[in-house]
Parts: C-alpha cells; sequence; structure tokens
C-alpha cells in the first residue's frame, strides 16, 4: 500500500511539475511566462547575432573562440527548451510536429549538424523564425489577424498562381531555346540550359547582363521578353489582391468572441477552431 501510494505521490508531483512548466513556457499571462518569453526572445537575438559576426572574417580572426563558445551555450539553451517544452505538453508528438514545433527543432539541428559538416552552423539563423512569438507575448493580436487574412489569400489563390507559374516556365523554355537558335554559343547561349536561365532573367526584369545577345534578331527577341516580363510580374499581383480583398470581406463579416479569429466561410454559423457561435463584427466590436 505505501509503494502504491508512494508512486501515486510521485504521479501527482510529475503531473503537478509538468503543469507548472507549460504555464511558464506557453502562457505569456503569467508573470513567470512573459519574463521566460523575453528572456527567450533575447537569447534568440543575441545567439544570431553571434553567428552572424562569426562570418566577418576579421572579428572571427580576433574573437572566434569566444564566439563559437557562446553559440554551444545557445545551442545546448534551446536544446534544453525544446525538451522542456516536449516534457510539459500532453501531446508530444502533435507539439514536435506543430509549426512552432518544427522550428525549435530546425533552431538547434544546424549546431549539432556542424561537428560533422563545415559552416552548417549558419543555418541557425533561422532562429530569427522563433521571434514570431513576439506578437503573442505583447498581445500584439491585431497583427496575427491581419497575418491569417494574408494566409488565407495566398492558400485561396494558389490554384490560379501554379497555373500561372507553368505557364511562365513554358514560355521560358520555348523562349530560351529559340535564342539558343538565333544566338549560339558565340554570344554566350552555351546551351539550351543557359538560353532558359536568360530567359528567366529577362522576363522577371533583373538583368544581370552576363549574356546578351549580339544579332538584330536577338534583340528584337530579348525585347519582346522585356516587354512580356512587365505584363507577367502584374498577374499574380492582380490575383492575390483579389483573394485578398475576398479574404477582408469575410473578416469584416464574422467575428468570433471566443478564440477572437475573424476568417470564416461566408454560411459558417460556429467557429472552425474553437466551436464558438460566430457574430457579426459591429455587434461584436
Amino acid at each position: 500500500m505505501k509503494k502504491i501510494h508512494s508512486r501515486a505521490e510521485s504521479g501527482e508531483t510529475l503531473h503537478g511539475l509538468r503543469k507548472r512548466l507549460h504555464s511558464i513556457i506557453f502562457e505569456s499571462d503569467t508573470t513567470a511566462g512573459k519574463w521566460f518569453d523575453v528572456v527567450l526572445l533575447w537569447a534568440i537575438v543575441l545567439s544570431v547575432l553571434s553567428v552572424m559576426l562569426e562570418s566577418v572574417k576579421s572579428i572571427d580572426a580576433q574573437y572566434g573562440q569566444w564566439l563559437r563558445v557562446t553559440e554551444w551555450f545557445f545551442t545546448f539553451l534551446f536544446t534544453l527548451e525544446y525538451l522542456t517544452r516536449l516534457f510539459s505538453v500532453d501531446r508530444p508528438l502533435r507539439y514536435a510536429f506543430s509549426f512552432f514545433g518544427i522550428v525549435d527543432f530546425l533552431a538547434v539541428l544546424p549546431g549539432y549538424l556542424g561537428l560533422y559538416f563545415t559552416q552548417t552552423q549558419y543555418l541557425l539563423v533561422i532562429r530569427t523564425i522563433r521571434l514570431l512569438r513576439v506578437f503573442r507575448i505583447f498581445k500584439l493580436a491585431r497583427y496575427l489577424n491581419e497575418a491569417e487574412v494574408l494566409l488565407a489569400a495566398l492558400k485561396a489563390s494558389r490554384a490560379k498562381v501554379t497555373v500561372f507559374l507553368g505557364s511562365v516556365v513554358t514560355l521560358v523554355v520555348i523562349m530560351g531555346t529559340i535564342m539558343y537558335l538565333i544566338e549560339g554559343a558565340a554570344s554566350g547561349f552555351t546551351s539550351i540550359p543557359m538560353s532558359i536561365y536568360w530567359a528567366i532573367v529577362t522576363l522577371t526584369t533583373v538583368g544581370y547582363g552576363d549574356i546578351a545577345p549580339q544579332t538584330a534578331i536577338g534583340q528584337a527577341v530579348a525585347s519582346l521578353v522585356m516587354i512580356l516580363g512587365y505584363a507577367i510580374i502584374a498577374v499574380p499581383t492582380g490575383i492575390v489582391t483579389v483573394e485578398l480583398a475576398a479574404a477582408s470581406r469575410k473578416r469584416s463579416a464574422l467575428y468570433c468572441p471566443g478564440c477572437d479569429a475573424e476568417i470564416h466561410d461566408d454560411d459558417a454559423r460556429h467557429c472552425k477552431h474553437c466551436g464558438a457561435r460566430l457574430k457579426a463584427v459591429s455587434s461584436s466590436k
């Protein structure tokens, strides 16, 4: 009986510890949680700064050893934090495969890869993505709502944009092949892939100038590609703009008092995120 009672107490203690850690790590409403997040954000900034300074050869030559010690300190710190997050949640795998879970894992992975592959430690700058938590910490919910509108617009326009990109790929392949036949290796168009590269650079109006047509026919084709470039750039912008306006109208029509979400289907009655009954914005705000 004593052993069973001892196990029960141990289980309760462990559950209490997980609950306490969860409130500190995931809930910024508490004082401890807010301090944890603020310290974490400063740690992220300092760790990324150390990685950036290490890439400067003059600084690396003088302070390289200290910078690498700093990198490993933050790597171990973020590793401990990541493991603590997994320990404090009820479903560790669900968190591990969530957006922030994957980002937290990628924030520590390059440090260990650096033991086997050179210069992979520079990928530690991915930790800057973790700064997105600043929106949650400082209650900038309106920015999250605007981000939700943008994501909804991008998701709605992905089919049209995919078709558009397919058309552009076809166009640059055709134009690149034509320029290869017109100009040839003498003008720098040594192969069809190289000519396609020129077509992409020209169509996007980047214009590096490393390859240029020399014949009159080639220059005429190049002029056509440049004009098409200006027309093509406007297409995805228009597609996303239309969907963005539609997403904004959806946001302005319905509002969830439960989770503050503002993106819902026109015929929705309950929030798809929390299940609360939706209200009109005019009556709830």
